[in-house]
């Protein structure tokens, strides 16, 4: 079969959603299929090199990036509103592309790439397009792109049900998306809106699908003392890494290194500053890292930190990567109905504590004990495979075409 996976890195271009199409990508020509990426970047940031034997297309929306950059992405803290103004109307491409995203309602990103899809596939008639959504950009573009092939979303986040911001439109806007398209993938958690939820109608469309982020890692090089990582990005009211600054201040291990390496740190400067002032060195803070540099540092981690989400609906992939190192995960549950405990329930090497069990002197004393008794402890990569076989890239690509 021939396929166009449709790839967006323009707010983030170390994108996790682009890097899974690449999994997806490369196991799909593995197994002798024709794979094309049309890939949407910022126009400053160079694209990764793409799966081999995948042609690809890509648009640059520098003007995009430049009017996200002086709006600061529409958060609502900052920088005051006409000072943000002011920033945009510097660039002119910036404020054309403001007027075409707030004013008509029409985003370049949206129309071009519709554009784009109707002239690949008039080229290469592929049997299927399939949009990696989140952002929802180029979803809204296929909804409308006059192709002669099936239209696919791999909704890696929720739209309507996302409940971090509003989506315009809400369900009725998902509805008439999932009128146009032939099929939906999306994971476990997201099932209730389609199951008695306001999206039932739609139940036939949709196909379970994991993340192919299971993959075995090398050992890591010898070093002295403990090191726990974090890799991600950091979103008020979603993942934020209070709970955790407070545990490693109160645990004050002198051997032991935290870091915590990603963006969206600006609301937690406050905190950073404490943890800081009390761990000194042994807390590092590299900032956004591109995907193989953020790889390294996991790789030559001892403990994997993971921070639970607020929200139910939501599950990070970021934890099935984590499980595919074999190494001890250390989870910060912030909610009871956190989607990831039953799968962390399944892993030998994990720890959750709960953010509402506060930093007590006995919530400290169980971290240090398992830090202690995780030392050098790792699982072989064929049994974490067989505990969660639904997270191995080859895996996913059997059950993505199971559903076609």
């Amino acid at each position: 079969m021939r396929f166009l996976l449709i790839l967006d890195r323009v707010e983030n271009p170390a994108s996790a959603n682009a890097l899974l199409g690449y999994r997806l990508a490369a196991e799909l020509l593995t197994a002798g299929h024709e794979v094309h990426l049309l890939e949407l970047w910022d126009g400053l940031h160079p694209l990764p090199t793409p799966p081999e034997g995948a042609p690809r297309h890509s648009l640059a929306f520098a003007d995009e990036r430049l009017m996200n950059t002086a709006l600061e992405n529409g958060a609502k803290s900052g920088t005051p509103v006409p000072l943000r103004l002011l920033r945009l109307a510097v660039h002119p491409t910036a404020v054309a592309a403001a007027f075409r995203q707030l004013v008509l309602h029409k985003p370049r990103r949206t129309t071009e790439s519709r554009k784009e899809m109707e002239r690949l596939d008039a080229a290469f008639h592929f049997d299927a397009v399939c949009a990696v959504c989140a952002p929802y950009r180029t979803a809204f573009a296929l909804e409308t792109a006059r192709i002669g092939g099936k239209k696919l979303l791999w909704q890696l986040d929720p739209y309507a049900s996302n409940r971090d911001y509003t989506a315009p439109g809400g369900f009725a806007r998902e509805g008439q998306l999932l009128d146009a398209i032939d099929g939906t993938f999306i994971t476990p958690q997201a099932l209730p809106d389609y199951e008695g939820g306001p999206l039932s109608p739609w139940r036939s469309k949709v196909h379970l699908l994991g993340f192919p982020v299971l993959l075995p890692v090398p050992e890591p090089a010898a070093h002295t003392g403990t090191r726990c990582v974090f890799c991600g990005s950091l979103y008020p009211t979603v993942r934020e890494p209070d709970f955790a600054l407070q545990l490693f201040t109160a645990l004050h291990a002198p051997d032991l290194t935290l870091t915590m390496a990603g963006g969206g740190w600006q609301p937690f400067a406050a905190s950073a500053r404490q943890a800081a002032a009390v761990l000194g060195d042994r807390f590092v803070q590299p900032g956004p890292l591109p995907p193989a540099e953020a790889a390294a540092l996991e790789q030559g981690a001892d403990i994997l930190l993971s921070l639970g989400n607020f929200y139910d609906n939501q599950m990070p992939s970021k934890l099935f990567s984590y499980f595919g190192t074999g190494k001890p995960v250390l989870h910060l549950a912030v909610s009871d109905t956190d989607p990831t405990l039953p799968y962390l329930a399944r892993y030998p090497l994990g720890l959750v504590l709960y953010k509402r069990e506060g930093v007590t002197p006995a919530v400290v004393d169980r971290l240090r004990r398992w830090i202690a008794a995780m030392r050098g402890q790792r699982l072989p990569y064929k049994e974490v495979a067989a505990l969660y076989p639904e997270f191995t890239p080859r895996q996913v690509a059997l059950d993505f075409l199971a559903a076609l």
